[in-house]
């Protein structure tokens, strides 16, 4: 390549790189609004974020990639935790963690009322704005399992494994892992590992124990039944603990009875009945 062949191309390739560049550059521009949740960045929204920044939460968490990671990235927490659970977790975070248990505890940050539900506006903005898929991964407990695939080890007693493509034990593992919310973001399968929600390790026995115990108001006759019926209609039965409901609402998302369908419901609730 001669002198004048080199400078040729380098002044083509930088020139068709710049043109790239700007074209991208405008075709993100034109997309910001649709992006970025535009729309609903309401007076709530704003002074949601207002909050954020008094209270320094960016020193502990961190959200579209910035801040700390000393807490976890609240990205997309809306998507993971129901309102109910955010407010009383603002309120009282101490009721959900323990400091000598689990090494850290969020400070209680004297929040109003009116500041809370404005936070949570704004993180529920911030999580309805298009990332293009992050964070990759949402938040996951110890215990919610592996991602290998159906353990032999999670089927009740007397159970014979079978091919994962027909079990409807198996493939209920994958929705509990990739429902949305995940249920692995709020459960663990591991006892005693009580995060968002309570451990799921030996709910088939527990079941069968709540159904017969006089507080049991629902309309479960079988474990199968109460598991399906805790699933859709979450407030049927309320676990003991602050942390799990308030007001007689449980802080689990109410939208599985629509965003499951009704072979989905019987294969997660084939999957859960084998936690014995």
């Amino acid at each position: 390549m001669t002198n004048r062949q080199a400078r040729i191309f380098a002044i083509a390739s930088t020139t068709i790189a710049a043109i790239i560049f700007v074209v991208l550059t405008l075709d993100t521009h034109r997309q910001i609004d649709k992006l970025t949740n535009t729309e609903n960045l309401t007076a709530e929204v704003e002074q949601g974020m207002v909050v954020w920044h008094k209270n320094n939460c960016i020193n502990c968490h961190t959200i579209f990639g910035e801040g700390a990671y000393y807490a976890p990235d609240l990205t997309k927490i809306t998507k993971h935790r129901s309102v109910p659970y955010l407010t009383a977790y603002m309120r009282d975070p101490s009721q959900f963690y323990n400091e000598q248990k689990h090494r850290r505890l969020m400070p209680t940050q004297d929040l109003s009322e009116k500041e809370i539900a404005d936070l949570i506006s704004f993180l529920d903005w911030v999580s309805n704005v298009d990332n293009q898929g992050w964070p990759p991964r949402p938040i996951r407990v110890t215990g919610s399992g592996t991602s290998e695939g159906f353990r032999a080890d999670e089927i009740a007693e007397g159970v014979t494994p079978v091919d994962s493509d027909d079990d409807l034990r198996a493939i209920g593992q994958q929705i509990f892992r990739t429902a949305q919310p995940a249920c692995t973001s709020c459960h663990s399968t591991e006892p005693d590992v009580d995060m968002a929600g309570p451990s799921l390790a030996g709910l088939a026995t527990h079941a069968a124990e709540i159904i017969e115990s006089p507080d049991y108001k629902g309309e479960a006759t079988n474990i199968e039944e109460y598991i399906r019926e805790s699933i859709v209609a979450p407030d049927a039965y309320l676990v003991p603990g602050d942390m799990y409901s308030s007001g007689g609402t449980s802080f689990m998302p109410s939208g599985y009875k629509t965003s499951f369908n009704k072979k989905e419901l019987e294969q997660l609730t084939a999957y859960l009945a084998t936690l014995k």
